[in-house]
């Protein structure tokens, strides 16, 4: 990549465990890494799949010298550091976290696909991705998931409180 900063955008979610700690501790990880620019509010959604508690989902904007697949290992290395165990398509998870938009990339690869297919289907990633990068998402695209039950329930700065408050879980 020739260490040339690009914007990168990543998703995260969870929801069994502490969810609140983990996407902070998550945050903490790239901030202290020097990659984290900023963070969304955090929002609670509906689950996506099998009957599960709602999620906490928030989007993370990246400044990073390395390429998409190093990217990805590192929110893999994340997801390992919660103790994500992949049981089923869109089942509970301790922590989720996608690559979502990788500069200008276009990447069709099995191993990672940029922009992220479902970004523009989920509420849960448009709503705080608009808190960032306003330009990249559309009114129409925001009307197309406003059905969707997703809200903002705090600023990135109130997470290790909604993790004091609720050390069970999102339910």
């Amino acid at each position: 990549m020739n260490n040339v900063a690009v914007r990168a955008f990543v998703g995260m979610g969870a929801n069994i465990g502490n969810p609140a700690a983990q996407l902070a501790d998550a945050l903490e990880t790239l901030a202290d890494a020097g990659v984290l620019v900023a963070s969304s509010g955090v929002y609670r959604s509906a689950p996506i799949g099998p009957s599960q508690p709602s999620f906490l989902n928030l989007v993370a904007e990246l400044r990073v010298a390395e390429g998409p697949y190093e990217l990805l290992a590192r929110c893999q290395a994340l997801e390992a550091a919660a103790h994500r165990v992949r049981r089923e398509r869109w089942g509970p998870r301790t922590l989720d976290v996608d690559v979502l938009l990788f500069g200008d990339l276009v990447l069709r690869d099995p191993e990672l696909v940029i922009p992220h297919p479902r970004l523009r289907e989920r509420r849960f990633v448009l709503d705080p991705l608009v808190e960032l990068a306003p330009e990249m998402v559309t009114v129409g695209e925001l009307a197309a998931v406003a059905d969707q039950d997703c809200e903002r329930i705090a600023g990135p700065d109130r997470l290790r409180d909604l993790a004091a408050a609720s050390p069970a879980g999102c339910s």
